[in-house]
């Protein structure tokens, strides 16, 4: 399944998520530009690397917050972008632009963290916002669960768009990213799959905290 668009409209505009946008491709274009041998120190200068966190945590942090803005491949830039597009516009419009800034952040560091403790040794550079991005889908989930979602489906060779509950499209997401978890060595270069549980998970208890907190 892939999201083509969903039926929840907005009442203000997504200011932090056109500027994230902007901000991630302009780094994955500098990023691009650079030759081979630039392109490796860029990468370990501000990628995220389990085993360089763990032995100098503070010098290391800030690529807990930098990897979330570099991308391995323009398919990899794309497609976050897009999901962040269709799930963080009312987001933030339901936190705010500064409280959804913060969220986002908080849930890619959360994730990388998580990311960083199932492979401790790893010197394999991560680097995405997936996990800041699962994190608005958890709280899409919780806060929007009856939402529609049109999602391309493919049956075999026959491709269709259907209307899906936002409950069923995004659990199925992470049903499919444990599933993959439990089958990947973190340690070896892929998709950083606890990453996204984690984010997915802790942007769901964030939302339905500010949900409880906002209605005492």
């Amino acid at each position: 399944m892939f999201p083509l668009h969903d039926d929840n409209p907005t009442q203000d505009t997504s200011v932090v998520v056109y500027a994230l946008i902007l901000v991630n491709v302009l780094i994955f274009g500098y990023q691009v530009s650079l030759p081979n041998f630039q392109l490796g120190e860029w990468l370990n200068n501000w990628a995220l690397v389990p085993k360089e966190l763990i032995a100098n945590p503070s010098k290391e942090a800030i690529a807990l917050f930098s990897s979330q803005f570099l991308h391995a491949s323009i398919f990899h830039l794309v497609g976050n972008m897009w999901f962040l597009y269709l799930f963080g516009n009312n987001i933030e419009d339901q936190l705010g632009h500064w409280k959804f800034l913060f969220f986002y952040l908080l849930c890619g560091v959360v994730a990388g963290l998580v990311q960083v403790i199932t492979a401790p040794t790893s010197l394999v550079p991560m680097v995405g916002a997936s996990g800041a991005i699962s994190g608005v889908m958890g709280a899409y989930l919780v806060r929007f669960p009856r939402a529609r979602i049109l999602s391309l489906v493919f049956l075999g060779i026959f491709i269709t768009a259907i209307p899906i509950p936002a409950a069923v499209f995004l659990g199925l997401w992470i049903a499919a990213q444990t599933v993959y978890a439990a089958m990947a060595n973190p340690n070896l270069p892929g998709v950083a799959y606890f990453a996204h549980i984690s984010g997915f998970v802790i942007g769901a208890i964030a939302m339905l905290l500010i949900s409880r907190l906002s209605k005492d």
